[in-house]
Protein backbone atom coordinates (compact mmCIF):
# COMPACT_ATOMS: atom_id res chain seq x y z
CA UNK A 1 0.00 0.00 0.00
CA UNK A 2 1.62 3.69 -0.58
CA UNK A 3 2.40 5.81 1.86
CA UNK A 4 0.00 8.26 1.04
CA UNK A 5 -2.97 6.27 1.09
CA UNK A 6 -1.60 4.57 4.73
CA UNK A 7 -1.84 7.80 6.36
CA UNK A 8 -4.97 9.04 4.76
CA UNK A 9 -6.40 6.01 6.97
CA UNK A 10 -8.37 6.68 10.52
CA UNK A 11 -5.78 5.14 13.20
CA UNK A 12 -8.63 2.03 13.56
CA UNK A 13 -7.87 1.30 9.96
CA UNK A 14 -4.40 1.54 10.46
CA UNK A 15 -4.31 -0.77 13.49
CA UNK A 16 -6.46 -3.19 11.75
CA UNK A 17 -3.93 -3.81 8.63
CA UNK A 18 -1.43 -4.29 11.86
CA UNK A 19 -3.32 -6.86 13.22
CA UNK A 20 -4.39 -8.82 10.05
CA UNK A 21 -0.62 -8.37 8.81
CA UNK A 22 -1.06 -6.55 5.89
CA UNK A 23 1.09 -3.66 6.94
CA UNK A 24 4.12 -3.72 9.36
CA UNK A 25 4.62 -1.04 12.56
CA UNK A 26 8.08 -0.35 10.77
CA UNK A 27 6.14 0.15 7.69
CA UNK A 28 3.40 2.69 9.38
CA UNK A 29 6.34 4.60 11.45
CA UNK A 30 8.56 4.73 8.53
CA UNK A 31 5.29 6.53 6.48
CA UNK A 32 4.47 9.14 9.13
CA UNK A 33 8.00 9.70 9.94
CA UNK A 34 8.93 10.36 5.60
CA UNK A 35 5.53 12.33 6.07
CA UNK A 36 6.98 14.50 8.92
CA UNK A 37 10.22 15.25 6.67
CA UNK A 38 8.33 16.29 4.09
CA UNK A 39 5.42 18.86 5.33
CA UNK A 40 6.52 19.59 8.79
CA UNK A 41 9.81 22.25 7.69
CA UNK A 42 5.89 24.44 6.37
CA UNK A 43 3.89 23.89 9.33
CA UNK A 44 6.33 23.24 12.22
CA UNK A 45 4.17 21.00 14.33
CA UNK A 46 6.90 18.53 15.24
CA UNK A 47 9.20 20.04 17.10
CA UNK A 48 11.03 17.21 18.94
CA UNK A 49 11.36 14.52 16.39
CA UNK A 50 11.58 10.74 17.92
CA UNK A 51 12.38 9.13 15.31
CA UNK A 52 14.67 6.86 16.34
CA UNK A 53 12.86 5.86 18.95
CA UNK A 54 10.14 5.31 17.19
CA UNK A 55 11.84 3.04 14.76
CA UNK A 56 13.51 1.08 17.33
CA UNK A 57 9.80 0.41 19.31
CA UNK A 58 8.17 -0.48 15.62
CA UNK A 59 11.17 -3.52 15.74
CA UNK A 60 9.94 -4.59 18.68
CA UNK A 61 7.16 -6.65 20.10
CA UNK A 62 4.60 -3.88 20.68
CA UNK A 63 2.11 -4.37 22.98
CA UNK A 64 -1.63 -5.97 21.90
CA UNK A 65 -3.32 -2.76 22.40
CA UNK A 66 -6.02 -1.86 19.67
CA UNK A 67 -3.59 0.27 18.30
CA UNK A 68 -0.51 -1.84 18.17
CA UNK A 69 2.03 0.07 15.71
CA UNK A 70 0.41 2.67 14.82
CA UNK A 71 1.97 6.52 14.80
CA UNK A 72 1.35 8.82 17.31
CA UNK A 73 2.20 12.38 18.13
CA UNK A 74 2.45 14.08 21.71
CA UNK A 75 1.88 17.40 22.51
CA UNK A 76 4.62 19.25 24.33
CA UNK A 77 3.07 20.30 27.10
CA UNK A 78 1.74 17.36 28.71
CA UNK A 79 2.93 14.37 26.93
CA UNK A 80 5.35 13.46 29.41
CA UNK A 81 8.29 11.22 28.12
CA UNK A 82 10.54 10.20 30.48
CA UNK A 83 13.88 11.61 28.66
CA UNK A 84 12.70 13.34 26.12
CA UNK A 85 12.33 17.50 26.08
CA UNK A 86 9.30 18.87 27.85
CA UNK A 87 9.18 22.49 27.13
CA UNK A 88 5.84 23.22 27.35
CA UNK A 89 6.70 25.87 24.84
CA UNK A 90 8.87 27.84 27.13
CA UNK A 91 12.46 29.60 26.26
CA UNK A 92 13.68 29.18 30.04
CA UNK A 93 13.25 25.27 29.91
CA UNK A 94 14.21 24.89 26.20
CA UNK A 95 17.69 26.76 27.16
CA UNK A 96 18.32 24.52 30.24
CA UNK A 97 17.37 21.32 27.62
CA UNK A 98 14.55 20.49 29.89
CA UNK A 99 13.34 16.52 29.88
CA UNK A 100 10.63 14.73 31.66
CA UNK A 101 12.03 12.82 34.63
CA UNK A 102 9.42 10.00 33.90
CA UNK A 103 6.51 8.98 31.40
CA UNK A 104 2.95 9.99 33.08
CA UNK A 105 -0.22 8.05 33.64
CA UNK A 106 -1.45 9.12 30.18
CA UNK A 107 1.97 8.63 28.33
CA UNK A 108 1.68 4.94 30.26
CA UNK A 109 -1.53 4.31 29.01
CA UNK A 110 -1.12 5.28 25.10
CA UNK A 111 2.24 3.04 25.02
CA UNK A 112 -0.31 0.07 26.76
CA UNK A 113 -2.60 0.93 23.84
CA UNK A 114 0.51 -0.16 21.35
CA UNK A 115 0.61 3.62 20.32
CA UNK A 116 4.59 4.67 18.57
CA UNK A 117 5.29 8.59 19.54
CA UNK A 118 7.26 9.83 16.45
CA UNK A 119 7.59 13.16 18.01
CA UNK A 120 6.29 15.96 20.43
CA UNK A 121 4.42 19.19 18.82
CA UNK A 122 4.42 22.73 19.90
CA UNK A 123 2.34 24.38 21.83
CA UNK A 124 1.82 28.03 23.03
CA UNK A 125 3.64 28.82 26.37
CA UNK A 126 2.13 26.94 29.56
CA UNK A 127 -0.87 26.15 27.20
CA UNK A 128 -2.16 29.74 27.77
CA UNK A 129 -3.75 30.90 24.18
CA UNK A 130 -5.79 28.92 21.32
CA UNK A 131 -2.95 30.00 19.46
CA UNK A 132 0.18 28.21 18.90
CA UNK A 133 2.92 30.60 18.38
CA UNK A 134 5.14 30.40 21.54
CA UNK A 135 8.85 32.49 20.88
CA UNK A 136 10.75 29.53 22.00
CA UNK A 137 9.72 27.66 18.63
CA UNK A 138 8.11 29.81 16.91
CA UNK A 139 4.47 29.74 15.30
CA UNK A 140 2.50 26.10 13.91
CA UNK A 141 0.51 26.67 10.63
CA UNK A 142 -2.76 25.63 9.60
CA UNK A 143 -2.37 22.91 6.90
CA UNK A 144 -5.44 24.67 5.22
CA UNK A 145 -3.88 27.79 5.01
CA UNK A 146 -0.41 28.72 6.36
CA UNK A 147 -1.07 32.14 7.67
CA UNK A 148 -3.53 30.72 9.40
CA UNK A 149 -3.25 29.52 13.40
CA UNK A 150 -4.29 25.63 13.62
CA UNK A 151 -5.39 26.90 16.86
CA UNK A 152 -4.25 26.12 20.46
CA UNK A 153 -2.91 24.64 22.36
CA UNK A 154 -3.21 21.63 20.95
CA UNK A 155 -2.33 23.60 17.63
CA UNK A 156 1.02 21.49 16.57
CA UNK A 157 -0.98 18.79 17.48
CA UNK A 158 -3.96 19.18 15.39
CA UNK A 159 -1.48 20.37 12.62
CA UNK A 160 0.39 16.85 12.37
CA UNK A 161 -2.86 14.88 12.35
CA UNK A 162 -4.77 17.37 9.63
CA UNK A 163 -1.45 17.31 7.80
CA UNK A 164 -0.97 13.08 7.47
CA UNK A 165 2.05 13.17 10.02
CA UNK A 166 -0.04 10.72 12.75
CA UNK A 167 -3.67 10.27 12.41
CA UNK A 168 -3.89 10.65 16.11
CA UNK A 169 -3.04 13.63 17.75
CA UNK A 170 -2.48 13.62 22.08
CA UNK A 171 -4.32 16.98 23.34
CA UNK A 172 -5.45 18.15 26.24
CA UNK A 173 -8.37 21.15 27.36
CA UNK A 174 -8.07 23.88 29.71
CA UNK A 175 -10.27 26.08 28.03
CA UNK A 176 -11.12 24.49 25.13
CA UNK A 177 -7.33 23.55 23.93
CA UNK A 178 -8.81 20.19 22.80
CA UNK A 179 -12.13 21.56 21.03
CA UNK A 180 -10.64 24.92 19.03
CA UNK A 181 -7.46 23.02 17.38
CA UNK A 182 -9.85 20.70 15.78
CA UNK A 183 -12.32 23.27 14.68
CA UNK A 184 -9.06 25.28 13.52
CA UNK A 185 -8.21 22.17 11.14
CA UNK A 186 -11.09 20.05 10.36
CA UNK A 187 -10.33 17.15 13.19
CA UNK A 188 -12.80 15.88 15.92
CA UNK A 189 -11.79 16.77 19.29
CA UNK A 190 -13.51 15.01 21.90
CA UNK A 191 -13.17 16.57 25.40
CA UNK A 192 -13.86 14.03 28.34
CA UNK A 193 -15.65 14.71 31.31
CA UNK A 194 -13.41 16.00 34.34
CA UNK A 195 -12.51 12.79 36.24
CA UNK A 196 -12.13 10.93 33.15
CA UNK A 197 -8.49 10.24 32.86
CA UNK A 198 -5.84 10.83 35.21
CA UNK A 199 -3.24 13.45 35.54
CA UNK A 200 -1.00 11.89 37.51
CA UNK A 201 1.34 11.05 38.81
CA UNK A 202 2.78 14.24 39.08
CA UNK A 203 -0.60 16.78 38.69
CA UNK A 204 -3.50 16.30 40.59
CA UNK A 205 -6.39 17.85 39.66
CA UNK A 206 -5.00 20.67 37.04
CA UNK A 207 -6.46 23.96 38.08
CA UNK A 208 -9.44 22.52 40.14
CA UNK A 209 -10.07 19.89 37.42
CA UNK A 210 -10.21 22.51 34.40
CA UNK A 211 -7.69 20.64 32.31
CA UNK A 212 -8.52 17.19 30.94
CA UNK A 213 -6.56 15.36 28.73
CA UNK A 214 -7.61 13.60 25.38
CA UNK A 215 -6.70 13.44 21.57
CA UNK A 216 -7.95 15.43 18.18
CA UNK A 217 -8.65 12.63 15.69
CA UNK A 218 -9.70 12.29 12.63
CA UNK A 219 -12.96 10.19 12.80
CA UNK A 220 -15.71 9.27 15.73
CA UNK A 221 -14.31 5.90 16.25
CA UNK A 222 -11.31 7.05 16.84
CA UNK A 223 -12.28 9.26 19.37
CA UNK A 224 -14.14 7.02 21.14
CA UNK A 225 -11.73 4.13 20.90
CA UNK A 226 -8.35 6.54 21.75
CA UNK A 227 -10.72 7.59 24.98
CA UNK A 228 -11.02 3.66 26.05
CA UNK A 229 -7.53 3.59 26.17
CA UNK A 230 -6.80 5.90 28.72
CA UNK A 231 -9.82 6.39 30.66
CA UNK A 232 -9.70 4.98 34.29
CA UNK A 233 -8.83 6.27 37.53
CA UNK A 234 -5.54 5.43 39.21
CA UNK A 235 -3.68 5.74 42.71
CA UNK A 236 -4.32 9.11 44.49
CA UNK A 237 -6.58 10.86 41.56
CA UNK A 238 -8.86 13.40 43.79
CA UNK A 239 -11.78 12.35 41.51
CA UNK A 240 -13.16 10.34 38.95
CA UNK A 241 -15.79 10.32 36.54
CA UNK A 242 -18.46 7.37 36.98
CA UNK A 243 -17.75 4.91 34.60
CA UNK A 244 -19.36 4.41 31.49
CA UNK A 245 -22.15 1.49 30.87
CA UNK A 246 -19.71 0.12 28.14
CA UNK A 247 -16.81 1.03 25.98
CA UNK A 248 -17.22 4.05 24.06
CA UNK A 249 -16.16 2.26 20.75
CA UNK A 250 -19.46 0.22 20.98
CA UNK A 251 -21.32 3.73 20.93
CA UNK A 252 -20.27 4.10 17.64
CA UNK A 253 -23.18 3.76 15.22
CA UNK A 254 -25.50 2.62 17.94
CA UNK A 255 -28.89 4.94 17.28
CA UNK A 256 -29.30 7.69 19.79
CA UNK A 257 -33.05 8.18 19.82
CA UNK A 258 -34.80 11.09 19.06
CA UNK A 259 -33.50 13.79 21.46
CA UNK A 260 -34.14 17.34 22.25
CA UNK A 261 -31.10 19.69 21.24
CA UNK A 262 -30.58 23.02 22.24
CA UNK A 263 -28.69 25.53 20.06
CA UNK A 264 -27.27 28.78 19.97
CA UNK A 265 -25.43 30.95 18.33
CA UNK A 266 -25.02 34.18 20.86
CA UNK A 267 -21.75 34.32 22.35
CA UNK A 268 -20.95 36.78 25.43
CA UNK A 269 -18.35 39.30 24.74
CA UNK A 270 -15.36 40.33 27.05
CA UNK A 271 -17.29 43.42 27.93
CA UNK A 272 -20.43 41.95 28.96
CA UNK A 273 -22.22 42.15 26.16
CA UNK A 274 -23.67 39.42 23.47
CA UNK A 275 -23.57 39.46 20.00
CA UNK A 276 -23.86 36.56 17.31
CA UNK A 277 -20.61 34.69 16.22
CA UNK A 278 -19.17 35.47 13.16
CA UNK A 279 -21.68 34.60 10.28
CA UNK A 280 -19.36 31.53 8.82
CA UNK A 281 -19.69 29.99 12.81
CA UNK A 282 -23.33 31.53 12.47
CA UNK A 283 -23.77 28.81 9.41
CA UNK A 284 -22.11 26.25 10.49
CA UNK A 285 -25.01 25.55 13.20
CA UNK A 286 -27.63 26.46 11.07
CA UNK A 287 -26.74 24.06 8.57
CA UNK A 288 -26.51 21.44 11.67
CA UNK A 289 -29.90 22.47 13.23
CA UNK A 290 -31.15 21.33 9.88
CA UNK A 291 -29.68 17.78 9.58
CA UNK A 292 -30.16 16.93 12.91
CA UNK A 293 -33.70 17.83 12.58
CA UNK A 294 -33.76 16.06 9.31
CA UNK A 295 -32.51 12.86 11.85
CA UNK A 296 -35.55 13.65 13.97
CA UNK A 297 -34.28 14.91 16.97
CA UNK A 298 -36.24 18.12 18.67
CA UNK A 299 -34.37 21.46 17.81
CA UNK A 300 -34.98 24.31 20.10
CA UNK A 301 -33.23 27.71 19.80
CA UNK A 302 -32.67 28.12 23.63
CA UNK A 303 -29.28 28.60 26.29
CA UNK A 304 -28.80 28.67 29.74
CA UNK A 305 -28.76 31.68 30.67
CA UNK A 306 -25.42 31.21 33.15
CA UNK A 307 -23.29 31.57 29.35
CA UNK A 308 -24.42 35.60 29.71
CA UNK A 309 -23.12 35.90 33.21
CA UNK A 310 -21.64 39.30 32.63
CA UNK A 311 -18.96 38.59 35.18
CA UNK A 312 -17.66 35.62 34.26
CA UNK A 313 -15.03 36.73 32.01
CA UNK A 314 -13.01 38.12 34.65
CA UNK A 315 -14.29 35.40 37.55
CA UNK A 316 -12.59 32.96 34.78
CA UNK A 317 -9.82 35.31 34.12
CA UNK A 318 -9.10 35.70 37.79
CA UNK A 319 -8.88 31.96 38.48
CA UNK A 320 -6.82 31.01 35.29
CA UNK A 321 -3.93 33.94 36.20
CA UNK A 322 -3.67 32.04 39.45
CA UNK A 323 -3.21 29.05 37.66
CA UNK A 324 -0.24 30.94 35.39
CA UNK A 325 1.59 32.39 38.47
CA UNK A 326 1.03 28.49 39.77
CA UNK A 327 3.14 27.28 37.24
CA UNK A 328 5.65 29.76 37.46
CA UNK A 329 6.45 29.14 41.26
CA UNK A 330 6.13 25.55 40.38
CA UNK A 331 9.16 25.70 37.66
CA UNK A 332 11.01 27.89 40.24
CA UNK A 333 11.16 24.93 42.46
CA UNK A 334 11.60 22.62 39.89
CA UNK A 335 14.49 24.23 38.58
CA UNK A 336 15.85 26.02 41.59
CA UNK A 337 15.83 29.22 39.73
CA UNK A 338 13.93 32.57 40.05
CA UNK A 339 12.14 33.28 37.24
CA UNK A 340 12.39 36.97 35.49
CA UNK A 341 10.55 38.79 33.35
CA UNK A 342 13.35 38.58 30.96
CA UNK A 343 12.16 34.04 31.08
CA UNK A 344 8.75 34.33 29.70
CA UNK A 345 6.52 35.56 27.44
CA UNK A 346 4.97 39.64 28.17
CA UNK A 347 1.29 37.63 28.74
CA UNK A 348 2.82 35.43 30.76
CA UNK A 349 4.63 37.53 32.93
CA UNK A 350 0.83 40.06 33.20
CA UNK A 351 -1.07 37.00 33.86
CA UNK A 352 2.10 36.33 36.67
CA UNK A 353 1.59 38.93 38.38
CA UNK A 354 -2.05 38.87 38.28
CA UNK A 355 -1.69 35.94 40.28
CA UNK A 356 0.36 36.78 42.38
CA UNK A 357 -1.65 40.18 43.36
CA UNK A 358 -4.86 37.41 43.75
CA UNK A 359 -4.83 37.13 47.55
CA UNK A 360 -6.09 33.17 48.36
CA UNK A 361 -9.92 34.65 49.53
CA UNK A 362 -10.57 36.15 46.18
CA UNK A 363 -9.26 33.57 44.71
CA UNK A 364 -11.62 30.72 46.79
CA UNK A 365 -14.53 33.51 46.15
CA UNK A 366 -13.60 33.48 42.53
CA UNK A 367 -14.10 29.55 42.20
CA UNK A 368 -17.33 29.65 44.14
CA UNK A 369 -19.27 32.30 41.88
CA UNK A 370 -17.55 30.02 39.14
CA UNK A 371 -18.99 26.53 40.92
CA UNK A 372 -22.40 28.39 41.46
CA UNK A 373 -22.42 29.59 37.82
CA UNK A 374 -21.79 25.95 36.76
CA UNK A 375 -25.09 24.58 39.17
CA UNK A 376 -27.14 26.91 37.30
CA UNK A 377 -25.77 25.79 33.94
CA UNK A 378 -26.26 22.06 34.81
CA UNK A 379 -30.26 22.75 36.05
CA UNK A 380 -30.69 23.99 33.08
CA UNK A 381 -30.57 20.93 31.16
CA UNK A 382 -32.62 19.67 33.92
CA UNK A 383 -35.67 21.64 33.81
CA UNK A 384 -35.58 21.89 30.22
CA UNK A 385 -35.00 18.28 29.03
CA UNK A 386 -32.18 18.98 27.08
CA UNK A 387 -29.96 15.97 26.52
CA UNK A 388 -28.00 17.81 24.07
CA UNK A 389 -26.28 21.72 23.65
CA UNK A 390 -25.28 22.81 19.98
CA UNK A 391 -22.85 26.12 19.27
CA UNK A 392 -19.99 27.15 17.03
CA UNK A 393 -16.95 25.69 18.70
CA UNK A 394 -15.15 29.07 18.25
CA UNK A 395 -16.61 32.59 17.25
CA UNK A 396 -14.86 33.06 14.16
CA UNK A 397 -12.62 31.11 11.23
CA UNK A 398 -9.21 30.23 12.16
CA UNK A 399 -7.42 33.64 12.95
CA UNK A 400 -4.24 35.13 10.74
CA UNK A 401 -0.86 34.16 12.60
CA UNK A 402 0.11 37.34 15.36
CA UNK A 403 -3.29 37.80 15.72
CA UNK A 404 -2.42 36.99 19.34
CA UNK A 405 0.37 39.05 19.68
CA UNK A 406 1.51 41.74 22.73
CA UNK A 407 3.97 43.87 23.07
CA UNK A 408 5.14 44.15 26.68
CA UNK A 409 3.52 46.70 29.29
CA UNK A 410 -0.04 45.51 27.31
CA UNK A 411 -1.03 43.53 30.19
CA UNK A 412 -3.52 40.94 29.85
CA UNK A 413 -4.79 41.92 26.58
CA UNK A 414 -4.10 38.84 24.43
CA UNK A 415 -6.01 36.58 26.78
CA UNK A 416 -9.39 39.33 26.51
CA UNK A 417 -8.76 38.69 22.20
CA UNK A 418 -8.15 34.79 23.15
CA UNK A 419 -11.79 34.79 25.10
CA UNK A 420 -13.51 36.55 22.09
CA UNK A 421 -12.12 33.88 19.91
CA UNK A 422 -13.48 31.19 22.30
CA UNK A 423 -16.61 32.18 24.32
CA UNK A 424 -18.03 28.87 23.69
CA UNK A 425 -15.47 26.73 25.39
CA UNK A 426 -14.39 27.70 28.98
CA UNK A 427 -17.77 27.08 30.59
CA UNK A 428 -17.47 23.60 30.38
CA UNK A 429 -14.19 22.99 31.82
CA UNK A 430 -15.54 25.21 34.48
CA UNK A 431 -18.73 22.41 34.90
CA UNK A 432 -16.98 19.39 33.87
CA UNK A 433 -19.02 18.30 31.24
CA UNK A 434 -17.77 16.34 28.15
CA UNK A 435 -17.70 18.33 24.45
CA UNK A 436 -17.05 17.63 21.36
CA UNK A 437 -15.93 19.80 18.30
CA UNK A 438 -16.76 17.96 14.56
CA UNK A 439 -15.66 19.43 11.32
CA UNK A 440 -19.10 19.85 9.92
CA UNK A 441 -18.78 23.07 7.70
CA UNK A 442 -16.07 24.85 5.35
CA UNK A 443 -16.00 28.18 4.28
CA UNK A 444 -13.39 29.99 1.88
CA UNK A 445 -11.34 27.05 2.15
CA UNK A 446 -11.28 26.57 6.12
CA UNK A 447 -12.34 24.40 8.50
CA UNK A 448 -15.44 25.54 10.63
CA UNK A 449 -16.40 23.22 13.85
CA UNK A 450 -19.18 22.68 15.85
CA UNK A 451 -19.36 21.94 19.39
CA UNK A 452 -21.53 19.67 21.21
CA UNK A 453 -21.84 19.42 25.08
CA UNK A 454 -23.69 16.44 27.09
CA UNK A 455 -24.88 16.18 30.69
CA UNK A 456 -21.61 15.54 32.71
CA UNK A 457 -20.20 11.77 32.46
CA UNK A 458 -22.45 11.35 28.95
CA UNK A 459 -19.54 11.14 26.53
CA UNK A 460 -21.58 7.59 25.36
CA UNK A 461 -24.41 9.99 24.10
CA UNK A 462 -22.17 12.61 22.48
CA UNK A 463 -20.33 9.83 20.37
CA UNK A 464 -23.77 8.19 19.78
CA UNK A 465 -24.86 11.55 18.16
CA UNK A 466 -21.70 12.67 16.57
CA UNK A 467 -21.22 8.77 14.65
CA UNK A 468 -24.80 9.54 13.46
CA UNK A 469 -23.76 12.76 12.16
CA UNK A 470 -20.69 11.31 10.69
CA UNK A 471 -22.74 8.50 9.03
CA UNK A 472 -24.85 11.50 7.14
CA UNK A 473 -22.25 13.60 5.90
CA UNK A 474 -19.99 11.04 5.36
CA UNK A 475 -16.64 10.94 6.48
CA UNK A 476 -15.23 14.00 8.20
CA UNK A 477 -12.14 15.65 6.38
CA UNK A 478 -9.10 13.36 7.02
CA UNK A 479 -6.11 15.29 5.48
CA UNK A 480 -5.80 18.92 4.64
CA UNK A 481 -5.18 19.86 0.59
Amino acid sequence: MADDELLSLDATAQAELVATGKVSPAELVDASIARIEERNPALNAVIHPLFDEARRAARQPVPSGPFAGVPLLLKDLDGAVEGQPLHMGMNLLRKRAYTAPRDNFLVQKLRAAGFIAVGKTNTPELGILPCTEPASHGPSRNPWDPSRTPGGSSGGSAAGVAAGMAAVGQASDGGGSIRIPASCCGLVGLKPSRGRVSRGPDVGSGNNGLTVYGAVTRSVRDAAAVLDCIAGAMPGDPWTAPPLARPLAREVGEAPGALKIAWTTRKLDTDGSTSDAHPDCCDAVHSTVELLGSLGHELVEDAPPALYDSDYVMQFLGVWAAGVSRDIVSLEQELGVEVSEDDVEPLTWALHMMGQSFPAPAYMRSWDWLQSNARRLAQWWVDGGIDLFLTPTVAEPPPPIGTFDVPRGAGVMGILRAGSFTPFTPPFNVSGQPGISLPLHQANGLPIGVQLVAPYAREDLLVRVASQLERERGPFPMLAP
